[in-house]
Formats: C-alpha cells, sequence, structure tokens
C-alpha cells in the first residue's frame, strides 16, 4: 500500500511540475498572435490531471482505511 502511496504522490508532483514547465515555456505564435493556446490547453489538461490525482489519492486512502489496509499509528506521546 505505501509504494501505491508513494507512486500517486509521485504523479501529482509531476502532474504539478508539468504544468509549469507548460507555464513557463513560450509557444509558437500562429497567424493570428496568439502563442499562449496550446500551452494553455496542455497546463491545464496538467493540472487536471493533478486534481484528479490527488481526488483518487484520498479515496484510496480513506477506502483502504475503511477496509482496515491501513491503521493510524499516532504520535507516541507520554513514552
Amino acid at each position: 500500500m505505501k509504494f501505491i502511496i508513494i507512486l500517486a504522490l509521485l504523479g501529482i508532483v509531476a502532474a504539478l511540475a508539468s504544468a509549469g514547465l507548460f507555464m513557463l515555456r513560450k509557444g509558437r505564435p500562429d497567424a493570428q498572435g496568439a502563442d499562449s493556446d496550446g500551452r494553455d490547453r496542455r497546463m491545464a489538461r496538467a493540472l487536471a490531471w493533478r486534481v484528479g490525482l490527488s481526488v483518487g489519492l484520498f479515496l484510496l486512502i480513506l477506502l483502504a482505511y475503511a477496509a482496515g489496509w491501513i491503521e493510524p499509528s499516532g504520535l507516541p506521546t507520554g513514552r
């Protein structure tokens, strides 16, 4: 379960990084001068993937807790 959670977190960070790169990269200007149209679409798609992965990870953690696959350990206070 830890491996799946770590992979999901890496996917979330990768989607965020790719959205940042699409935001910073300059696009090719077309005939109408709208050089950021394709870049904006790709950035929005990367951010949508990030949101989808985040929601999916949250639901996976809730399901794993409800099924008993993971248990909270808490903080070891007073030891």
